[in-house]
C-alpha cells in the first residue's frame, strides 16, 4: 500500500504548498531592490523630481522605522529594526507553514515578509532604508517618503484586516 508523501513546506492539517507564497515574497523583494538600485543610480540624496501635482520621486535615507521613528538615535536602531525584521520573517514562515492553504491570509503574510526582507537588506547593506516615493497634498504637505517594501507591508496589513473581518462575519 503506497503512502502519500508530504512536502516539508506543507502540514498534515493543511496541504497547501508554501512555494507560491515564497514566490510572492521573492517578487516583492526583487522589485523593491531593483527600484532602489535604479533610484540611487539616477538621484543624489535629497534630489527630487516632480512627476504629477501630488507625486514626486525623491532619494531619501531612513535610519529609523516608519515615519523616521528613532532615526536620530546613535545607530543602535539599525540593529534593533534589523532584528525585528528577522524575527518577523521567522514568525511569518511558521505561519505560512501552518496556514499555507488560506489564500488571503497567506497573500498578506507573503507581502509583509517580502517587504520586511527588502528593508532588512537595506539596513544590512547600507545602514538605512532607501525611500523614494513622495506623495503630497497642498493642504496637508508631504507624507513621509516610502518604497515598494513599505507599500507591500501596508497592503499586507490591509489584507490581514480584511481577511479577519471576513472571517468574523462568516462566524456570526
Amino acid at each position: 500500500m503506497a503512502t502519500k508523501k508530504t512536502s516539508t513546506f506543507s502540514t498534515s492539517k493543511n496541504r497547501g504548498s508554501m512555494m507560491p507564497w515564497l514566490g510572492i515574497a521573492f517578487i516583492v523583494i526583487l522589485f523593491d531592490q531593483l527600484s532602489k538600485i535604479a533610484i540611487t543610480k539616477m538621484f543624489v540624496l535629497g534630489q527630487e523630481k516632480a512627476i504629477t501635482g501630488f507625486f514626486n520621486l525623491v532619494l531619501a535615507y531612513n535610519r529609523g522605522a516608519a515615519f523616521s521613528f528613532l532615526s536620530n538615535q546613535g545607530g543602535w536602531q539599525r540593529y534593533f529594526f534589523t532584528a525585528i525584521g528577522v524575527v518577523a520573517v521567522v514568525f511569518i514562515i511558521y505561519l505560512l507553514r501552518k496556514h499555507a492553504g488560506q489564500r488571503l491570509f497567506c497573500w498578506a503574510l507573503a507581502l509583509v515578509m517580502g517587504g520586511a526582507i527588502g528593508n532588512v537588506i537595506d539596513r544590512l547593506l547600507y545602514g538605512h532604508v532607501i525611500d523614494f516615493l513622495d506623495f503630497h497634498l497642498a493642504s496637508v504637505g508631504h507624507f513621509p517618503a516610502f518604497n515598494i517594501a513599505d507599500s507591500a507591508i501596508c497592503i499586507g496589513a490591509v489584507l490581514f484586516i480584511y481577511d479577519e473581518l471576513r472571517r468574523v462575519n462568516k462566524n456570526q
